[in-house]
């Protein structure tokens, strides 16, 4: 059976066979998530097989009829798809943090050059694969650190949801998305991209996702270039997004992942993961 892999996380590795690879914490322990010819698999290589990681199922059949046509015919192609569901909440704060500021390719980088400067490295046949340094190694490292890891700009915002994460972890990790968006808001250098974007990771409901992100826009006006989109400084995008919706937060959710999953994935049959 075909699956097509989410792959919007920067954490995800194609490896030299075509193989996707990514790592994740669980709790006490490290999996690595496989995608090839024989479908998804998950193996526990570190620590205690604690909690399996589980993923979260997007049908394009949940998408209304009032979105645009060529739009939805691009995303009905893809069919349902399949997205990580962040085990680890400070992963998530972690990669939204890094991603600020920086475009999409520079990101990706310095995550991953953060996760193995810091993190934990676990070697499989794919290679080397790293997980996040947690929230008490965050906070002990020096200034002269997170600039060898090129996260200088990051430091205070890293640091200052370290320690509100140490102190809120466990209610926070038990919080619907928009409550955890308004959470993370609370944290110094966390806005509401960032709160919005970690609380989606984690939860899987991309229906509280920043509607008018630049990677929503750019993937909805590739799929249909034809359609009169606003323009990139028009706040009118967002409001368009969510009017095909209404107050159904499924089909909203399934919109704007789908979307993004148009951007950003893989196939068994390891088609281009950046086309349709």
């Amino acid at each position: 059976m075909n699956t097509v892999l989410t792959t919007d996380h920067p954490a995800w590795h194609e490896t030299g066979d075509g193989t996707y690879a990514r790592a994740v914490q669980t709790g006490s322990g490290v999996w690595v998530v496989t995608l090839n010819s024989d479908g998804l698999n998950t193996t526990c290589v570190d620590g205690s097989e604690d909690v399996k990681p589980t993923f979260i199922t997007t049908d394009p059949a949940h998408l209304p009829n009032t979105v645009p046509g060529t739009l939805r015919a691009g995303l009905e192609d893809l069919g349902p798809t399949q997205r990580l569901a962040n085990p680890w909440l400070w992963d998530a704060i972690t990669t939204a943090i890094l991603r600020q500021v920086v475009r999409a390719d520079q990101a990706r980088k310095l995550y991953r050059a953060w996760c193995r400067t810091y993190g934990t490295v676990v070697k499989v046949p794919h290679g080397e694969l790293a997980v996040a340094p947690t929230a008490e190694q965050v906070l002990d490292l020096t200034d002269e650190q997170f600039e060898k890891a090129g996260a200088k700009f990051h430091r205070s915002a890293l640091q200052a949801a370290a320690s509100h994460y140490q102190r809120h972890c466990i209610h926070w990790s038990r919080m619907g998305a928009d409550d955890l968006m308004d959470a993370l808001v609370s944290v110094p250098r966390i806005g509401p991209w960032t709160a919005a974007a970690a609380a989606c990771d984690y939860t899987g409901d991309f229906a509280s996702y920043p509607h008018d992100d630049l990677a929503v826009r750019t993937w909805a006006a590739n799929i249909a270039p034809a359609y009169p989109w606003p323009d990139k400084k028009n706040k009118a995008f967002g409001p368009l997004w969510t009017s095909w919706t209404g107050s159904d937060r499924t089909a909203l959710h399934t919109l704007t992942l789908s979307t993004l999953t148009w951007g950003s994935h893989a196939r068994t049959d390891l088609e281009d993961p950046c086309g349709t």
